[in-house]
């Protein structure tokens, strides 16, 4: 039978593998072609702080290449979704959240620290500057706190090529 969306609605495509403290540093997110999705979700996921109260901020970047070429702040996220508890059952609703339009999300220490965390954000590729083809998420060093573990995935929607999942042109593809 196999997967009936996948393939035909969306794709899935790593943005930052698996990082065991992502507090140790940069984390430089893949970068993903959009010119075969009208946009992209990203998903962000952490376990909570092991020490400290860091404010961790995913931040979304255009580009035009898949290496190299010209890179940007993406300035247009006015709002992204966020799940947070101690520590998540499944059972947490989406809580909405607000902000001017900027590249970056702020999951502040105070309020998300503590916290295990999924938050989603969406890119349409018409909001991308003329000559940019690329988007990648980036988490910056937050400071000197405690270790968080956490990654970040990419979920490309609305596909302009609609295949079986073996024939599904790559999302990083130059």
């Amino acid at each position: 039978m196999g997967v009936k969306a996948l393939g035909r609605i969306f794709d899935v495509a790593l943005g930052i593998n698996l990082i065991a403290d992502l507090a140790a540093g940069n984390n430089t997110g893949k970068r993903i072609n959009l010119k075969n999705y009208g946009g992209v979700v990203g998903v962000v996921w952490m376990n909570a702080v092991s020490a400290g109260t860091d404010s961790f901020e995913p931040d979304w970047q255009q580009h035009t290449a898949l290496t190299g070429g010209t890179s940007a702040d993406l300035d247009v996220i006015t709002e992204w979704y966020v799940k947070s508890a101690t520590t998540l059952a499944g059972t947490e609703a989406w809580a909405r959240v607000t902000q001017s339009a900027a590249s970056e999300i702020t999951l502040t220490g105070a309020t998300y620290a503590a916290k295990q965390v999924i938050m989603v954000s969406e890119i349409t590729a018409e909001q991308l500057s003329d000559g940019y083809s690329h988007v990648s998420i980036d988490i910056a060093d937050p400071g000197s706190g405690g270790t968080r573990l956490g990654g970040v995935l990419y979920i490309p929607f609305n596909l302009q090529v609609q295949r079986r999942l073996d024939l599904l042109p790559q999302p990083n593809a130059a």
